[in-house]
């Protein structure tokens, strides 16, 4: 017995030992499979071979001669071009200017730097400069990715090209045209159409509203503060003018965005400058959430309710650069400093910071490594003073066809980094600590995800009489147990937040080639390129039709629009692996009542339980709302404070 013991006992304590290892291995890979995903996903291009011109690329523009490269899958590339003046010294918070023609051949063979914005894995360019900066103002440049033709082959007329324009997103506060995930040579070539991707002022520099720059504004437009949405215009402004160099069609041109690049199609949609300018519109996990102009440049006031400005906004933010320049002892003397100081003086104080110093003053006092900017703000000009889904509904909107998405698991690539709900082991992921109440929290916070993206949005077109509307749901998750054990990622992310976009650009592509292979897996590679090259398709066909229909195949699933008439609403296509019930139509409708009605049916939680949860959705979900029974009882919900919600 003694023998038996001593021989058990090391090979128990190997069994540990080898647990703690696993454990270890798991947590590591774990963590280098989201963290370098998100690395990769806002890292701006690495260094490469030197790009060479392929003379064959030479295109006469009204701005002058550009070159660019051979690309792959038969494209041709031209990157970096400027579609604006830098929008520097005192073009900073002023409209894009018309970029300046150029002499000698314009040498279209690398990406422009990103827009200033903090560093971010979230959703910018991970490594900062001394600074603490990454990006530059002069950053207004844009890709274009065409078939790869002969000069006399250009398309011209009726054979010209559809043209699909990207608006990347990161929050509209991070963020770069110039990512290989972005690449749009595949679409471009499977597709036969013209790919552009562009960058836009971020943060600070692309939405501030305030008194002093509105009153030196050239017109109501400029004086909105919405500068990146201004950057946006622009553009597009260059590609009806010149994509025809390239083969588009500029009457032919589909704008399509993710994330803040969705809410900023969606805004699109009721900008009056952007009008003509495109002609379908494709919104991928979009929100119509903005910000008023009170919100966006009164002091904040708590007491003031309605009256007050929010954290950041321009008064606030004023006062702050004022205090941190030194030129008064504390914050009231910056404030009553603010008041006194002429509309030039403030102007020219503000364009005199450097980028640092404006992005210090709007970082988040909770979570300083993020910006808190007043983004998209209802000025009544550039975009109206009343809430979107208001104006749609009354049909104030550019009535062109409409798609708009949401992925399954929106929520899960924010509450894999949460604490809360996920133990980490040397700062990286390693395990859910309750998977049913993460599987919970996820479910309803993509739900109202998809309510914001999707069927809020299409609800009011259709009041509006609007029914070229089409809908989608991403549900894609055929990802691996790793290494056989510890979570899977299908369980950790699924179909998350912006994973259509490998799908949908073709790339497969997540910042390092062992995270690729443990991702997406060889075994999955053929059904993988299969839904990638369907989801391409779709996209392609609404583009060049206007509906998406069969996706241009005769055996195609056929996808139905948002509103059928026979009266029934909701129709999504779903994009999923053959394995798990390939590409289908579903139509589960969602609602906010809905999704109390499932907060109050969840099992296992009392009304307490209920109630923080129903908190935390609302909390994180944008828009507010008012009292929410949950019970039998009907009484509503109390915040924490222990008034109704």
């Amino acid at each position: 017995m003694d023998d038996g013991q001593q021989t058990r006992a090391p090979l128990a304590g190997g069994r540990r030992l080898v647990r703690w290892a696993s454990a270890v291995v798991v947590a590591l890979v774990i963590g280098l499979v989201v963290v370098a995903w998100l690395a990769d996903r806002f890292a701006p291009e690495t260094a490469g071979p030197v790009a060479i011109a392929d003379v064959s690329s030479e295109r006469l523009l009204a701005l002058g001669s550009v070159v660019g490269l051979a690309a792959a899958h038969d494209t041709h590339a031209w990157l970096g071009l400027p579609y604006a003046q830098p929008p520097v010294d005192a073009l900073r918070w002023r409209a894009p200017r018309a970029p300046n023609a150029w002499v000698d051949t314009f040498d279209a063979l690398a990406f422009g730097p990103p827009c200033v914005q903090l560093p971010s894995r979230l959703g910018g360019v991970a490594t900062a400069g001394p600074d603490g900066v990454v990006g530059e103002e002069d950053c207004l440049r844009l890709n274009v990715w065409a078939p790869r033709l002969e000069p006399d082959a250009i398309p011209s007329g009726r054979e010209r090209l559809p043209v699909l324009v990207f608006l990347h997103g990161g929050g509209n506060r991070w963020g770069h045209a110039g990512l290989s995930m972005y690449d749009g040579a595949r679409l471009a070539g499977r597709e036969r159409a013209v790919v552009v991707t562009f960058n836009y002022r971020l943060g600070p520099f692309g939405w501030l509203s305030h008194p002093a720059l509105r009153r030196e504004a050239d017109d109501p437009l400029e004086a909105s503060g919405n500068f990146a949405l201004l950057d946006q215009v622009a553009a597009l402004r260059w590609v009806a003018r010149h994509i025809g160099e390239f083969g588009g069609d500029p009457n032919d041109v589909t704008i399509f965005g993710e994330s803040a690049g969705a809410s900023d199609v969606l805004a699109l949609l009721l900008a009056e400058p952007a009008r003509g300018l495109f002609h379908r519109a494709i919104a991928q996990s979009g929100s119509t959430d903005s910000v008023g102009r009170v919100e966006a440049e009164a002091p904040f006031d708590p007491e003031a309710g309605e009256g007050s400005g929010l954290r950041k906004s321009s008064a606030e933010t004023v006062v702050s650069l004022i205090e941190r320049s030194g030129v008064v002892p504390d914050r009231e003397a910056a404030r009553r400093y603010a008041a006194e100081l002429p509309d030039a003086d403030l102007r020219s104080f503000l364009r005199g910071r450097s980028p640092s110093e404006v992005l210090d003053a709007y970082r988040d006092p909770d979570f300083p490594d993020r910006l808190d900017v007043p983004i998209l703000i209802r000025d009544g000009a550039l975009l109206p003073e009343d809430d979107w889904l208001e104006v749609v509904a009354a049909g104030r909107f550019h009535r062109v066809p409409v798609v708009l998405g949401s992925n399954r698991d929106e929520s899960k690539l924010f509450l894999s980094q949460d604490p809360e709900h996920v133990r980490r082991t040397f700062g990286l992921f390693y395990r859910i600590l309750d998977p049913v109440d993460y599987e919970r929290r996820a479910r309803h916070h993509s739900d109202l995800w998809a309510i914001r993206a999707v069927h809020g949005p299409a609800q009011a077109m259709l009041a509006a009489g609007h029914r070229e509307v089409y809908a989608y749901r991403f549900d894609w998750d055929e990802m691996p147990k790793l290494l056989g054990v510890g979570v899977e990622l299908s369980q950790l992310l699924g179909a998350a937040h912006g994973f259509e976009l490998p799908f949908l650009f073709g790339t497969f592509e997540l910042g390092d080639p062992l995270v690729d292979r443990m991702v997406f897996r060889e075994e999955t590679r053929a059904s993988r390129e299969l839904l990638s090259q369907r989801m391409m398709d779709y996209w392609g066909e609404f583009a060049r039709a206007g509906r998406p229909g069969r996706g241009g195949a005769a055996d195609g699933v056929a996808w139905p629009a948002w509103a059928a008439e026979d009266g029934r609403v909701g129709a999504l296509l779903v994009f999923d692996a053959e394995a798990d019930g390939g590409i289908r139509v579903d139509r589960s409708q969602l609602s906010i009542d809905r999704v109390i009605a499932a907060v109050e049916a969840e099992p296992g939680l009392d009304r307490r339980e209920k109630c923080a949860l129903v908190r935390d959705l609302f909390a994180r979900n944008g828009r507010a709302r008012g009292s929410i029974p949950i019970g039998a009882d009907g009484q509503p919900c109390p915040d924490e404070r222990g008034d109704p919600l």
